[in-house]
């Protein structure tokens, strides 16, 4: 299965990164780190696109989710955090329509300890979370997921294959800009 990222509308991602990266405290290629943020994205796309979700709001949440994150252990405030940062943002960096900023504070508040929502969107955001935590040696399992998509099994191995093997997404250096060499050089 691949999937490539395809234009946000007109949502641009690195003005929303340069924000996220000017006071991020943890290590850019550590567990929740930017390589995570391009997989969530990837993730989202291909499981919003089957879905229905709102695109713009599955990517700024695969950017802000846990760009407030104090540690890469635990953490419960990080997506309450990550809700108010992205109130912050709006109408600086991006600009979303009222119910497109609810979903998104609600995906970001809730992704870690909420397991279901009705909203589709919101269901898309925590799935493409989930489908990377091969990154930290846990299999995503159907049951915590929403999706009917992200509950394929080929989704499951597509997505846990990459995340458990580190694969570094080509759209960090092509779209974004970021040569993570130089970083983690």
């Amino acid at each position: 299965m691949t999937t490539k990222p395809h234009p946000h509308d007109d949502l641009d991602l690195r003005p929303v990164l340069a924000a996220v990266l000017k006071d991020y405290s943890l290590p850019l290629t550590g567990d929740h780190g930017i390589i995570h943020w391009a997989r969530v994205l990837e993730n989202g796309l291909l499981v919003g696109r089957h879905a229905g979700a709102n695109l713009r709001v599955v990517s700024l949440f695969a950017v802000l989710h846990d760009s407030k994150r104090l540690n890469e252990c635990s953490d419960p405030a990080h997506g309450p955090r990550a809700a108010l940062f992205a109130e912050s943002l709006q109408g600086q960096v991006f600009e979303l329509e009222a119910t497109e900023l609810e979903l998104l504070k609600t995906a970001c508040r809730g992704h870690t300890h909420e397991k279901h929502h009705p909203d589709v969107t919101i269901q898309t955001c925590w799935d493409a979370d989930r489908l990377d935590l091969g990154r930290v040696g846990i299999t995503p399992h159907p049951n915590y997921l929403n999706t009917s998509h992200a509950k394929r099994k080929e989704t499951i191995q597509w997505a846990d294959g990459r995340a458990s093997m580190r694969f570094i997404p080509e759209l960090i250096q092509k779209d974004w800009g970021i040569d993570l060499r130089r970083i983690r050089a």
